[in-house]
């Protein structure tokens, strides 16, 4: 599993490589380069209540994900949130702590049994 990451790194620094040589060549050849903005999407949501799974959704989950991101995927049960955040963790470097993981589970899970 790790080599098809190590492997797809690989892809994207080569492209990554590509495209800053390419932007060096329009550079040195006089081709104007102008900066383009954009507008990333934005909210004020929170994870509903005070506890400490809110707390621990708040401070973890939207580092990365808006509320309504996480709200919105498909009903799963704590075993399956359990295996997100593993995924999260492992695959995607969140620092997320160990001891968080069974609490984030069990609140994101009783989160959508309740809507």
């Amino acid at each position: 599993m790790m080599a098809r990451y190590r492997a797809a790194g690989r892809c994207i620094a080569a492209l990554v490589g590509l495209g800053a040589g390419a932007l060096a060549t329009a550079y040195a050849g006089g081709l104007p380069v102008a900066p383009h903005s954009i507008a990333l999407p934005s909210s004020s949501r929170v994870f509903p209540g005070d506890g400490p799974g809110a707390q621990a959704a708040n401070g973890f989950c939207l580092m990365c994900h808006s509320y309504g991101m996480v709200a919105t995927q498909p009903a799963l049960d704590k075993g399956q949130w359990v295996a997100e955040i593993a995924k999260m963790k492992d695959d995607f470097k969140a620092p997320i702590p160990d001891a968080e993981v069974q609490l984030l589970a069990s609140y994101l899970a009783d989160l959508q049994a309740a809507r």
